[in-house]
Protein backbone atom coordinates (compact mmCIF):
# COMPACT_ATOMS: atom_id res chain seq x y z
CA UNK A 1 0.00 0.00 0.00
CA UNK A 2 1.10 3.56 -0.71
CA UNK A 3 1.86 6.50 1.55
CA UNK A 4 -0.28 9.31 0.20
CA UNK A 5 -0.39 13.05 0.91
CA UNK A 6 -3.71 14.72 0.00
CA UNK A 7 -3.82 18.51 -0.18
CA UNK A 8 -7.27 20.06 0.18
CA UNK A 9 -8.41 16.98 2.08
CA UNK A 10 -11.36 18.76 3.69
CA UNK A 11 -13.02 19.81 0.43
CA UNK A 12 -15.76 18.05 -1.50
CA UNK A 13 -13.41 15.93 -3.61
CA UNK A 14 -10.47 15.75 -1.22
CA UNK A 15 -12.44 14.46 1.76
CA UNK A 16 -14.03 11.63 -0.23
CA UNK A 17 -10.74 10.72 -1.90
CA UNK A 18 -9.06 10.61 1.52
CA UNK A 19 -11.77 8.43 3.03
CA UNK A 20 -11.76 6.04 0.06
CA UNK A 21 -7.99 5.59 -0.01
CA UNK A 22 -7.78 5.16 3.77
CA UNK A 23 -10.51 2.52 3.62
CA UNK A 24 -8.49 0.71 0.94
CA UNK A 25 -5.58 0.43 3.37
CA UNK A 26 -3.36 3.26 2.17
CA UNK A 27 -1.44 5.39 4.67
CA UNK A 28 -3.06 8.80 4.17
CA UNK A 29 -2.03 12.22 5.44
CA UNK A 30 -4.58 14.99 4.95
CA UNK A 31 -3.50 18.60 4.45
CA UNK A 32 -5.72 21.68 4.65
CA UNK A 33 -5.64 25.20 6.05
CA UNK A 34 -7.79 24.19 9.03
CA UNK A 35 -7.88 20.59 10.13
CA UNK A 36 -9.29 20.51 13.67
CA UNK A 37 -12.81 19.41 12.71
CA UNK A 38 -11.51 16.97 10.07
CA UNK A 39 -9.11 15.40 12.56
CA UNK A 40 -12.00 14.70 14.90
CA UNK A 41 -14.23 13.38 12.10
CA UNK A 42 -11.54 11.20 10.44
CA UNK A 43 -9.11 10.20 13.20
CA UNK A 44 -7.65 7.34 11.15
CA UNK A 45 -5.76 9.88 9.02
CA UNK A 46 -2.80 12.00 9.97
CA UNK A 47 -3.54 15.71 9.58
CA UNK A 48 -1.32 18.70 8.92
CA UNK A 49 -2.37 22.36 8.68
CA UNK A 50 -0.70 23.99 5.65
CA UNK A 51 -1.93 26.75 3.34
CA UNK A 52 -0.95 25.78 -0.20
CA UNK A 53 -1.14 29.42 -1.34
CA UNK A 54 1.51 30.50 1.16
CA UNK A 55 3.70 27.43 1.65
CA UNK A 56 7.24 27.38 0.23
CA UNK A 57 9.03 24.32 -1.08
CA UNK A 58 10.95 24.09 2.21
CA UNK A 59 7.64 24.05 4.11
CA UNK A 60 6.67 20.91 2.21
CA UNK A 61 9.93 19.04 2.73
CA UNK A 62 9.11 17.43 6.12
CA UNK A 63 5.66 16.37 4.94
CA UNK A 64 6.98 14.69 1.79
CA UNK A 65 9.51 12.41 3.47
CA UNK A 66 8.60 8.83 2.55
CA UNK A 67 5.52 9.85 0.51
CA UNK A 68 4.77 7.81 -2.61
CA UNK A 69 1.91 9.83 -4.10
CA UNK A 70 0.78 13.46 -3.76
CA UNK A 71 -2.82 14.35 -4.65
CA UNK A 72 -3.67 18.03 -4.97
CA UNK A 73 -7.39 18.70 -4.56
CA UNK A 74 -7.04 22.31 -3.36
CA UNK A 75 -8.85 25.06 -5.19
CA UNK A 76 -10.52 28.43 -4.82
CA UNK A 77 -13.20 30.09 -6.94
CA UNK A 78 -12.41 33.77 -6.46
CA UNK A 79 -9.83 35.77 -4.53
CA UNK A 80 -10.93 37.45 -1.31
CA UNK A 81 -9.96 37.75 2.36
CA UNK A 82 -10.04 33.97 2.76
CA UNK A 83 -8.73 32.88 -0.65
CA UNK A 84 -5.80 33.64 -2.96
CA UNK A 85 -6.70 32.08 -6.29
CA UNK A 86 -3.39 32.60 -8.11
CA UNK A 87 -1.45 31.69 -5.00
CA UNK A 88 -3.37 28.43 -4.64
CA UNK A 89 -3.50 27.36 -8.28
CA UNK A 90 -0.16 28.60 -9.61
CA UNK A 91 2.45 29.84 -7.12
CA UNK A 92 1.54 27.31 -4.45
CA UNK A 93 1.51 24.45 -6.93
CA UNK A 94 4.90 25.51 -8.30
CA UNK A 95 6.37 25.35 -4.78
CA UNK A 96 4.80 21.94 -4.24
CA UNK A 97 6.15 20.61 -7.55
CA UNK A 98 9.66 21.83 -6.71
CA UNK A 99 9.42 20.18 -3.29
CA UNK A 100 8.28 16.88 -4.82
CA UNK A 101 11.21 16.91 -7.25
CA UNK A 102 13.64 17.58 -4.40
CA UNK A 103 12.10 14.91 -2.16
CA UNK A 104 12.03 12.26 -4.89
CA UNK A 105 8.25 11.98 -4.97
CA UNK A 106 7.43 10.89 -8.50
CA UNK A 107 3.66 10.55 -8.81
CA UNK A 108 1.50 13.66 -8.49
CA UNK A 109 -2.24 13.73 -9.19
CA UNK A 110 -3.60 17.22 -9.67
CA UNK A 111 -7.19 18.47 -9.96
CA UNK A 112 -7.65 21.23 -12.49
CA UNK A 113 -10.90 22.28 -14.21
CA UNK A 114 -12.64 21.31 -17.42
CA UNK A 115 -11.99 23.58 -20.37
CA UNK A 116 -8.96 25.47 -19.04
CA UNK A 117 -6.89 24.19 -21.96
CA UNK A 118 -9.18 26.35 -24.11
CA UNK A 119 -10.96 29.46 -22.87
CA UNK A 120 -9.66 31.14 -19.69
CA UNK A 121 -11.98 34.11 -19.02
CA UNK A 122 -11.24 34.50 -15.29
CA UNK A 123 -8.42 34.47 -12.77
CA UNK A 124 -9.74 31.05 -11.74
CA UNK A 125 -9.32 29.41 -15.15
CA UNK A 126 -6.14 31.33 -16.05
CA UNK A 127 -4.43 30.29 -12.83
CA UNK A 128 -5.64 26.72 -13.19
CA UNK A 129 -4.14 26.59 -16.69
CA UNK A 130 -0.89 28.16 -15.44
CA UNK A 131 -0.67 25.55 -12.70
CA UNK A 132 -1.23 22.79 -15.22
CA UNK A 133 1.62 24.17 -17.32
CA UNK A 134 3.96 24.19 -14.32
CA UNK A 135 3.19 20.56 -13.57
CA UNK A 136 3.45 19.43 -17.18
CA UNK A 137 6.88 21.09 -17.50
CA UNK A 138 8.20 19.10 -14.55
CA UNK A 139 9.97 15.74 -14.59
CA UNK A 140 7.30 14.17 -12.36
CA UNK A 141 4.92 11.38 -13.26
CA UNK A 142 1.95 13.71 -13.30
CA UNK A 143 -1.73 13.12 -13.95
CA UNK A 144 -4.02 16.12 -14.44
CA UNK A 145 -7.74 15.53 -13.88
CA UNK A 146 -10.12 18.16 -15.27
CA UNK A 147 -13.62 17.46 -13.92
CA UNK A 148 -16.85 19.15 -14.89
CA UNK A 149 -19.26 20.13 -12.08
CA UNK A 150 -18.92 17.34 -9.51
CA UNK A 151 -22.14 16.09 -7.89
CA UNK A 152 -22.53 13.52 -5.15
CA UNK A 153 -23.98 12.82 -1.71
CA UNK A 154 -22.11 15.76 -0.19
CA UNK A 155 -22.74 19.32 -1.32
CA UNK A 156 -20.54 22.39 -1.39
CA UNK A 157 -20.37 25.42 -3.66
CA UNK A 158 -22.15 24.85 -6.96
CA UNK A 159 -23.48 21.44 -5.89
CA UNK A 160 -25.04 23.01 -2.78
CA UNK A 161 -26.52 25.84 -4.85
CA UNK A 162 -28.16 23.31 -7.17
CA UNK A 163 -29.86 21.68 -4.18
CA UNK A 164 -30.97 25.03 -2.81
CA UNK A 165 -32.43 26.15 -6.12
CA UNK A 166 -34.17 22.78 -6.48
CA UNK A 167 -36.24 23.59 -3.37
CA UNK A 168 -37.64 26.83 -4.82
CA UNK A 169 -41.19 26.72 -6.22
CA UNK A 170 -40.21 29.52 -8.63
CA UNK A 171 -36.94 28.78 -10.41
CA UNK A 172 -34.94 31.76 -11.68
CA UNK A 173 -33.37 31.21 -15.10
CA UNK A 174 -30.02 32.99 -15.27
CA UNK A 175 -29.09 34.40 -18.69
CA UNK A 176 -26.01 33.31 -20.66
CA UNK A 177 -25.49 29.85 -19.20
CA UNK A 178 -23.93 27.11 -21.32
CA UNK A 179 -24.45 23.34 -21.09
CA UNK A 180 -22.84 21.19 -18.40
CA UNK A 181 -21.78 17.56 -18.25
CA UNK A 182 -21.90 17.02 -14.48
CA UNK A 183 -19.84 14.09 -13.23
CA UNK A 184 -20.65 11.78 -10.33
CA UNK A 185 -18.35 12.17 -7.32
CA UNK A 186 -18.02 8.39 -7.05
CA UNK A 187 -16.53 8.26 -10.57
CA UNK A 188 -14.00 10.96 -9.67
CA UNK A 189 -12.99 9.06 -6.53
CA UNK A 190 -12.65 5.81 -8.50
CA UNK A 191 -10.43 7.58 -11.02
CA UNK A 192 -8.06 8.71 -8.28
CA UNK A 193 -7.92 5.18 -6.88
CA UNK A 194 -6.95 3.92 -10.35
CA UNK A 195 -4.08 6.39 -10.77
CA UNK A 196 -2.66 5.86 -7.30
CA UNK A 197 -1.33 2.47 -8.41
CA UNK A 198 2.43 2.67 -9.13
CA UNK A 199 2.02 1.04 -12.55
CA UNK A 200 -0.82 3.32 -13.65
CA UNK A 201 -0.25 5.54 -16.72
CA UNK A 202 1.22 8.98 -16.14
CA UNK A 203 1.97 12.26 -17.89
CA UNK A 204 -1.53 12.71 -19.25
CA UNK A 205 -4.42 15.14 -18.76
CA UNK A 206 -7.97 13.80 -18.73
CA UNK A 207 -11.39 15.44 -18.81
CA UNK A 208 -13.91 13.94 -16.38
CA UNK A 209 -17.58 14.37 -17.24
CA UNK A 210 -20.82 12.46 -17.17
CA UNK A 211 -22.53 11.08 -20.27
CA UNK A 212 -25.32 13.69 -20.45
CA UNK A 213 -25.17 17.30 -21.59
CA UNK A 214 -27.65 19.28 -19.50
CA UNK A 215 -28.62 22.88 -19.08
CA UNK A 216 -28.10 24.29 -15.60
CA UNK A 217 -31.85 24.33 -15.00
CA UNK A 218 -32.25 20.78 -16.27
CA UNK A 219 -29.69 19.70 -13.69
CA UNK A 220 -31.70 21.50 -11.02
CA UNK A 221 -34.80 19.75 -12.34
CA UNK A 222 -33.20 16.34 -11.75
CA UNK A 223 -32.58 17.26 -8.13
CA UNK A 224 -36.07 18.70 -7.72
CA UNK A 225 -37.61 15.45 -8.92
CA UNK A 226 -35.24 13.50 -6.65
CA UNK A 227 -36.40 15.59 -3.68
CA UNK A 228 -39.98 14.68 -4.51
CA UNK A 229 -41.17 18.12 -5.62
CA UNK A 230 -43.33 18.99 -8.60
CA UNK A 231 -41.68 20.77 -11.51
CA UNK A 232 -41.01 24.42 -10.69
CA UNK A 233 -42.27 27.34 -12.69
CA UNK A 234 -39.32 29.01 -14.41
CA UNK A 235 -38.84 32.77 -14.41
CA UNK A 236 -36.31 34.28 -16.78
CA UNK A 237 -34.20 36.88 -15.00
CA UNK A 238 -33.20 40.00 -16.94
CA UNK A 239 -29.45 40.38 -17.34
CA UNK A 240 -29.51 43.45 -15.09
CA UNK A 241 -31.15 41.52 -12.23
CA UNK A 242 -28.82 38.56 -12.66
CA UNK A 243 -25.86 40.96 -12.69
CA UNK A 244 -27.05 42.42 -9.39
CA UNK A 245 -27.02 38.96 -7.79
CA UNK A 246 -23.47 38.34 -9.02
CA UNK A 247 -22.32 41.74 -7.70
CA UNK A 248 -23.93 41.03 -4.33
CA UNK A 249 -22.05 37.72 -4.32
CA UNK A 250 -18.81 39.60 -4.96
CA UNK A 251 -19.58 41.91 -2.05
CA UNK A 252 -20.20 38.93 0.20
CA UNK A 253 -16.88 37.48 -0.99
CA UNK A 254 -15.05 40.64 0.05
CA UNK A 255 -16.59 40.20 3.50
CA UNK A 256 -15.06 36.72 3.76
CA UNK A 257 -18.01 34.57 2.67
CA UNK A 258 -17.77 32.09 -0.21
CA UNK A 259 -21.06 32.28 -2.11
CA UNK A 260 -21.15 30.24 -5.33
CA UNK A 261 -22.90 33.10 -7.15
CA UNK A 262 -20.07 35.53 -7.97
CA UNK A 263 -18.72 37.21 -11.08
CA UNK A 264 -16.22 34.38 -11.61
CA UNK A 265 -19.07 31.87 -11.66
CA UNK A 266 -20.95 34.13 -14.08
CA UNK A 267 -18.13 34.08 -16.61
CA UNK A 268 -17.22 30.45 -16.09
CA UNK A 269 -20.77 29.16 -16.46
CA UNK A 270 -21.11 31.18 -19.66
CA UNK A 271 -18.44 28.99 -21.28
CA UNK A 272 -19.99 25.81 -19.87
CA UNK A 273 -18.33 22.60 -18.74
CA UNK A 274 -18.50 19.97 -21.46
CA UNK A 275 -15.68 17.90 -22.88
CA UNK A 276 -14.41 14.74 -24.50
CA UNK A 277 -14.30 11.88 -22.01
CA UNK A 278 -13.21 9.16 -24.42
CA UNK A 279 -9.59 9.20 -23.21
CA UNK A 280 -10.72 8.96 -19.57
CA UNK A 281 -12.91 5.95 -20.31
CA UNK A 282 -10.28 4.29 -22.48
CA UNK A 283 -7.43 4.67 -19.98
CA UNK A 284 -9.33 3.76 -16.81
CA UNK A 285 -12.00 1.42 -18.15
CA UNK A 286 -14.61 3.36 -16.18
CA UNK A 287 -18.10 4.00 -17.50
CA UNK A 288 -19.30 7.39 -16.21
CA UNK A 289 -22.62 7.31 -14.42
CA UNK A 290 -25.48 9.58 -15.43
CA UNK A 291 -26.56 11.98 -12.70
CA UNK A 292 -30.15 10.75 -12.97
CA UNK A 293 -28.98 7.19 -12.31
CA UNK A 294 -26.77 8.36 -9.42
CA UNK A 295 -29.75 10.05 -7.79
CA UNK A 296 -32.10 7.12 -8.41
CA UNK A 297 -29.70 4.79 -6.61
CA UNK A 298 -29.93 6.85 -3.40
CA UNK A 299 -33.42 8.08 -2.52
CA UNK A 300 -33.58 11.54 -0.98
CA UNK A 301 -33.85 11.63 2.79
CA UNK A 302 -35.58 14.15 5.02
CA UNK A 303 -32.11 15.54 5.79
CA UNK A 304 -31.63 16.30 2.09
CA UNK A 305 -34.92 18.18 1.99
CA UNK A 306 -33.99 20.15 5.09
CA UNK A 307 -30.64 21.15 3.60
CA UNK A 308 -32.19 22.13 0.28
CA UNK A 309 -34.86 24.20 1.98
CA UNK A 310 -32.46 25.92 4.36
CA UNK A 311 -29.60 26.59 1.96
CA UNK A 312 -30.94 29.79 0.42
CA UNK A 313 -32.61 30.80 3.69
CA UNK A 314 -29.21 30.97 5.39
CA UNK A 315 -28.13 34.29 3.80
CA UNK A 316 -31.66 35.65 4.27
CA UNK A 317 -31.53 34.82 7.99
CA UNK A 318 -28.09 36.36 8.47
CA UNK A 319 -28.96 39.49 6.52
CA UNK A 320 -32.28 39.95 8.33
CA UNK A 321 -30.57 39.59 11.72
CA UNK A 322 -27.89 42.07 10.69
CA UNK A 323 -30.56 44.58 9.61
CA UNK A 324 -32.48 43.94 12.84
CA UNK A 325 -29.49 44.76 15.04
CA UNK A 326 -28.29 47.70 12.95
CA UNK A 327 -31.81 49.10 12.78
CA UNK A 328 -32.23 48.71 16.54
CA UNK A 329 -28.94 50.48 17.16
CA UNK A 330 -29.75 53.34 14.79
CA UNK A 331 -33.18 53.76 16.37
CA UNK A 332 -31.74 53.80 19.89
CA UNK A 333 -29.11 56.41 19.02
CA UNK A 334 -31.37 58.45 16.76
CA UNK A 335 -35.13 58.95 16.59
CA UNK A 336 -35.89 56.53 19.41
CA UNK A 337 -33.40 57.92 21.89
CA UNK A 338 -35.77 60.18 23.87
CA UNK A 339 -38.45 57.51 24.03
CA UNK A 340 -35.92 54.93 25.21
CA UNK A 341 -34.63 57.23 27.94
CA UNK A 342 -38.19 58.02 29.06
CA UNK A 343 -39.04 54.31 29.23
CA UNK A 344 -35.93 53.56 31.26
CA UNK A 345 -36.73 56.37 33.69
CA UNK A 346 -40.29 55.14 33.99
CA UNK A 347 -38.83 51.84 35.14
CA UNK A 348 -36.65 53.56 37.74
CA UNK A 349 -33.28 53.78 35.93
CA UNK A 350 -33.19 57.58 36.40
CA UNK A 351 -29.63 58.93 35.87
CA UNK A 352 -28.41 55.74 34.22
CA UNK A 353 -31.09 55.89 31.52
CA UNK A 354 -29.12 57.89 28.90
CA UNK A 355 -26.01 55.76 29.37
CA UNK A 356 -28.04 52.54 29.13
CA UNK A 357 -29.76 53.61 25.90
CA UNK A 358 -26.50 54.75 24.28
CA UNK A 359 -24.64 51.63 25.41
CA UNK A 360 -27.41 49.36 24.16
CA UNK A 361 -27.52 51.16 20.81
CA UNK A 362 -23.77 50.84 20.29
CA UNK A 363 -23.86 47.15 21.28
CA UNK A 364 -26.67 46.53 18.80
CA UNK A 365 -24.71 48.24 16.02
CA UNK A 366 -21.60 46.17 16.73
CA UNK A 367 -23.58 42.93 16.62
CA UNK A 368 -25.20 43.91 13.32
CA UNK A 369 -21.89 44.83 11.69
CA UNK A 370 -20.27 41.69 13.08
CA UNK A 371 -22.92 39.50 11.47
CA UNK A 372 -22.10 40.58 7.92
CA UNK A 373 -18.39 39.70 8.21
CA UNK A 374 -17.65 35.99 7.96
CA UNK A 375 -14.80 36.00 10.46
CA UNK A 376 -16.83 37.68 13.21
CA UNK A 377 -20.29 36.22 12.48
CA UNK A 378 -20.08 33.27 14.94
CA UNK A 379 -19.06 35.55 17.81
CA UNK A 380 -21.65 38.16 16.82
CA UNK A 381 -24.40 35.53 16.91
CA UNK A 382 -23.39 34.47 20.41
CA UNK A 383 -23.22 38.09 21.58
CA UNK A 384 -26.62 38.70 19.99
CA UNK A 385 -28.12 35.84 22.00
CA UNK A 386 -26.50 37.14 25.19
CA UNK A 387 -27.79 40.66 24.52
CA UNK A 388 -31.30 39.42 23.80
CA UNK A 389 -31.33 37.46 27.08
CA UNK A 390 -30.00 40.51 28.95
CA UNK A 391 -32.70 42.72 27.42
CA UNK A 392 -35.34 40.18 28.46
CA UNK A 393 -34.00 40.13 32.02
CA UNK A 394 -33.62 43.92 32.25
CA UNK A 395 -37.06 44.44 30.78
CA UNK A 396 -38.57 42.01 33.27
CA UNK A 397 -37.02 43.99 36.16
CA UNK A 398 -37.53 47.55 34.93
CA UNK A 399 -40.58 47.36 32.67
CA UNK A 400 -42.42 44.08 33.42
CA UNK A 401 -45.66 45.46 31.97
CA UNK A 402 -44.11 45.20 28.51
CA UNK A 403 -44.72 41.43 28.64
CA UNK A 404 -48.42 42.28 28.21
CA UNK A 405 -47.89 45.07 25.67
CA UNK A 406 -49.93 44.45 22.47
CA UNK A 407 -46.79 44.89 20.34
CA UNK A 408 -45.04 42.22 22.48
CA UNK A 409 -41.53 43.77 22.57
CA UNK A 410 -40.36 41.29 25.20
CA UNK A 411 -42.19 38.25 23.86
CA UNK A 412 -40.52 38.77 20.46
CA UNK A 413 -37.14 38.13 22.04
CA UNK A 414 -37.83 34.38 21.99
CA UNK A 415 -38.14 34.03 18.18
CA UNK A 416 -35.17 36.37 17.75
CA UNK A 417 -33.02 34.03 19.86
CA UNK A 418 -34.40 31.03 17.97
CA UNK A 419 -33.37 32.62 14.67
CA UNK A 420 -29.86 33.18 16.05
CA UNK A 421 -29.67 29.50 16.94
CA UNK A 422 -30.76 28.52 13.42
CA UNK A 423 -28.06 30.79 11.99
CA UNK A 424 -25.44 29.19 14.24
CA UNK A 425 -26.57 25.69 13.24
CA UNK A 426 -26.24 26.47 9.51
CA UNK A 427 -23.18 28.73 9.63
CA UNK A 428 -20.56 26.20 8.55
CA UNK A 429 -20.49 25.51 4.82
CA UNK A 430 -18.32 22.38 4.86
Amino acid sequence: MARILIIGATGLIGAHVAADLAAAGHDVTGVARRVDAAARAMPSLRWRAVDLARASSTDWAPLLAGIDVVINCAGALQSGPADDVTGTHERGLAALVAACESAGVRRVLHFSAMGVDGATPTEFSRSKRAGDDVLMASALDWVILRPSVVLGPAAYGASALIRGLAALPLLPVMPATAPLQPVALADVVATVAFFVAPDAPARLALELAGPDRLTFNATIGLYRRWLGYRPAREIALPASVAGLFYRLGDLAGRLGWRPPVRSTAQREIARGAVGDTSAWRRVTGLTPQAIAAMLAARPASVQERWFAGLYLLKPVILLSLALFWVGSGVASLGPGYEGGVALMREGGAEALAPLAVIGGGLADLLVGVGLIVHLTAPFALLVGIALALFYALAGSVLTPWLWLDPLAPLLKIAPVIALHLVALATLRDR
